[in-house]
């Protein structure tokens, strides 16, 4: 008998962190159990991840089934490859906000934390004009420097000027979602994501293929929609983060610029940024080597690959992200040992969620492929990739715990040095070792990447414990 009343009140225990979880009820995450704290970040982080990746799955399913199908998906992926660049600008930069948020959350100075975001936006806008510009003046370009064909790349010019103009937008979702996960709200963050999707979801058949007296746009709807999209969620983002109804509470005074605390932010942010710029640099290395190696067609085949591996990453990637608020928030509250158990139990976690994964996609990678285009060697080369992608996840999702824990702690400088070790001087060597002179062609390019990935996590693991990042100042 107390075992069956057990159960049930376990369950309803669960039910309750999950409920309130999805809320974004403001609790102190010092002082509760680690368990419960990862959970009330974890889920909202997961689904907020998972909703990221669902932007180009969903322009990768709509596109696919364009006339010319391989041309639409290399630009989509090519263009997601160069976005890469923009996207590790805005992770850096929701890093620093995170890392710094958090820390004044834990000391209890909700002014700081409020402050300190609000400066870290206003660098964000800055650095981004100028990319946009850039953006519009050489989409072509771009495309054919990252190996695309000249007729692929006349097709896809509208498609990179509209997305690389909007990326502000681009930017902007995520540093206010770092802001938000800094103060442990993740659900507000949650929510802008799914607003964002579903008017992307409802858009893209709209403009991509035509309706009444709404002209079919083809690749370009596709660019449309998820600009229109990621905007509605930032709006959703700017109401909330202005609404006086959080722990943040913004002021017309935080609007100006503080250059000590700008100097300050970008200390942790450039390191950050730089430290996402490499792995996305050597994304778009290895997505030129796989596309003059393997052709349209596996260049198609790898970038639908890359997307179905992305949508199971990134929410593996929000669970990490519970380890880096926690961080902050307990080394803000002086509790250095309970920000190092927060670290492992959120690595107990991960390895459960891709040890899943890689058991689906060394099962069913060929019919995940199969959803999104018919070409049957296109699935082929898809199908390839992600069973020897998938070797590497549980690895590379403790790497990502790691990386999370010293970037919460505002050690941003550690993951960098790791990135450009593996990446670097590791993977890109490889991969054009085994392409090239081995005559592997994309094929050496997958084997590539989970080695890389082995060799961050170990070096992450080694680093973490010998605990240089508790002493880190933000």
């Amino acid at each position: 008998m107390s075992q069956s009343t057990k159960t049930p009140g376990k369950l309803s225990a669960f039910f309750d962190i999950l409920v309130q979880s999805l809320k974004g009820h403001e609790v102190d995450l010092t002082s509760i159990s680690i368990k419960r704290a990862i959970i009330l970040l974890a889920i909202p982080m997961m689904l907020e991840m998972a909703m990221e990746s669902v932007f180009a799955l969903v322009d990768l399913y709509f596109v696919g089934h364009l006339e010319n199908s391989s041309h639409a998906i290399q630009t989509v992926g090519l263009t997601e490859s160069v976005l890469t660049i923009i996207y590790s600008l805005a992770i850096g930069l929701s890093m620093a906000a995170t890392a710094v948020v958090a820390r004044r959350i834990g000391e209890k100075n909700p002014e700081a934390a409020s402050k300190a975001g609000i400066q870290t936006i206003l660098i964000a806008v800055f650095v981004n004009i100028i990319i946009s510009i850039l953006g519009l003046i050489y989409a072509k370009d771009i495309l054919l420097l990252m190996g695309a064909s000249t007729e692929t790349a006349g097709q896809g010019v509208a498609f990179v000027r509209i997305m690389m103009g909007g990326s502000i937008i681009i930017v902007l979702l995520f540093l206010i979602n770092g802001i938000f996960r800094g103060a442990g709200n993740a659900a507000i963050a949650m929510r802008s994501l799914w607003i964002a999707n579903i008017a992307n979801i409802v858009l893209c058949p709209v403009l991509i293929n035509g309706l009444g007296p709404i002209p079919a746009l083809g690749l370009t709807g596709a660019a449309i929609t998820t600009t229109i999209g990621r905007g509605l969620g930032v709006t959703y983002q700017v109401y909330h983060l202005f609404n006086g109804k959080n722990a943040l509470k913004i002021h017309l005074s935080h609007f100006i610029p503080d250059l000590e605390q700008v100097k300050a932010i970008i200390k942790i942010a450039a390191p950050a940024i730089f430290q996402f710029v490499i792995a996305s640099c050597s994304w778009v290395f290895l997505a030129e080597l796989v596309a003059t190696t393997g052709g349209d067609t596996g260049s198609a085949g790898y970038q639908t690959a890359l997307r179905l591996m992305m949508f199971f990453m990134l929410p593996a990637w929000g669970l990490s992200n519970a380890a880096a608020t926690l961080v902050g928030q307990n080394l803000g509250a002086g509790h250095l040992d309970r920000a190092e158990k927060s670290v492992f139990q959120t690595l107990k976690y991960i390895v459960i969620f891709m040890g899943v994964v890689t058991v689906l996609f060394l099962t069913c990678g060929h019919l995940f492929a199969a959803f999104f285009t018919a070409d049957e060697n296109v699935i082929a080369v898809a199908g390839e990739a992600l069973k020897i992608l998938s070797i590497g996840f549980v690895i590379y999702g403790a790497a990502m715990v790691f990386n999370s824990a010293f970037n919460g702690a505002g050690d941003t400088w550690t993951p960098t040095k790791i990135n450009v070790f593996a990446f670097w001087l590791f993977q890109i060597p490889l991969a054009y070792f085994l392409a090239k002179y081995l005559e592997m062609g994309p094929t050496g390019v997958f084997i590539a990447i989970p080695a890389a990935e082995a060799g961050i996590a170990v070096a992450a693991f080694i680093l973490f414990k010998k605990g240089k990042w508790k002493k880190t100042v933000v």
